[in-house]
């Protein structure tokens, strides 16, 4: 199990340390856990769990992946998204334009002034069923519009 955990963490003894607490851990507890799989099982579990943990609570990774991946770039990132960002509103405020008038007042209503349903029939003196029908034709026309930014 120390070669597992050392796998994670590199790190001999912090590997050691992990793996018997996990040993300590079971022991403890070896008459309210209910086993449905192997000792070896949940203990590989356990083990792998403490070392995610490990890892998470004492920021440790190894650098070297991250520069062979390309991933040490911080900096580059910031600017991408700052790009994407950009160019995400500029195509924002083409959908809603595209949008009828009606339409667009309804949609601009709901989501920048955080009005409900029931608020914008009421300004707008129309009925409820009117607005949810013209969200839903905003909302589709702006989620095909912006397609190209979803799952990004």
């Amino acid at each position: 199990m120390s070669f597992f955990a050392l796998e994670y963490v590199k790190d001999h003894e912090v590997a050691r340390e992990i793996v018997q607490e996990a040993f300590v851990n079971l022991w403890e507890k070896r008459n309210t856990i209910e086993l449905d799989r192997s000792p070896k099982s949940y203990l590989g579990t356990t083990v792998r769990n403490r070392c995610l943990n490990y890892l998470r609570d004492h920021k440790k990774f190894d650098r070297s992946i991250l520069d062979f991946e390309g991933l040490d770039n911080g900096h580059n990132y910031v600017e991408q998204d700052h790009l994407v960002t950009d160019e995400l509103k500029v195509r924002i405020e083409e959908a809603t334009n595209a949008l009828p008038d009606k339409c667009r007042e309804i949609f601009l209503l709901n989501r920048m002034e955080n009005k409900k349903y029931h608020e914008i029939a009421t300004e707008l003196n129309i009925s409820v069923k009117t607005v949810e029908a013209q969200m839903s034709k905003a909302l589709r026309t702006m989620r095909i519009r912006l397609a190209e930014f979803y799952n990004k």
